[in-house]
């Protein structure tokens, strides 16, 4: 869910304007769309409206952007210039090169920096337990560091039980599928 481009409530109105060839997007909670709305005047809409390189500028507002500008991936040649200027990065590596920059960026566009996915509801068990025992050591990774360690007893049992489970081939999953 998009939040909204002045506070950080989820978005409930999304407005695309077009003005003299470029195009604002403007994502606004429902209090901030009333606001919008009554006052929708062209110079405050034009200030309120910040597209997708408005959102890099006030991202990237701490550090110089002539500097930003220098950054490039040594993987694809692409520089931070070139993705503000297209919105478009050149290959998965610059999510590395250019992180720094790019996580508050996603956060603020997407609410989150992580991705989450699906799985496909035709997947094999064995898959899905594979994926469950995958997120389960990346949260007992996030538990011990912040050192409570009580939960990360809880997962710990959680992935034994699960590792047993994928080594024996059956599951609970396999059993009810059956019935």
């Amino acid at each position: 869910m998009k939040k909204c481009s002045r506070c950080s409530k989820p978005a409930t109105l999304h407005i695309t304007e077009l003005r003299e060839g470029v195009v604002d997007v403007l994502h606004l909670c429902e209090s901030c769309a009333h606001e919008y709305l009554s006052n929708a005047q062209p110079e405050q809409a034009e200030t309120a409206a910040s597209g997708l390189s408005g959102k890099i500028k006030a991202a990237t507002s701490d550090r110089d952007l002539e500097e930003l500008d220098q950054l490039t991936c040594p993987n694809c040649g692409i520089s931070f210039r070139e993705f503000r200027s297209q919105g478009r990065l050149g290959c998965p590596h610059d999510y590395i090169a250019f992180r720094n920059e790019l996580l508050p960026l996603l956060e603020n566009i997407h609410g989150e920096t992580q991705h989450t996915g699906k799985i496909p509801k035709r997947a094999p068990g064995g898959s899905r337990r594979q994926y469950r025992l995958i997120k389960l050591r990346s949260n007992l990774r996030d538990v011990v560091e912040q050192e409570d360690y009580e939960a990360a007893a809880q997962l710990r049992d959680e992935i034994q039980a699960l590792e047993v489970e994928l080594e024996d081939g059956t599951s609970e999953d396999d059993i009810s599928d059956d019935a």
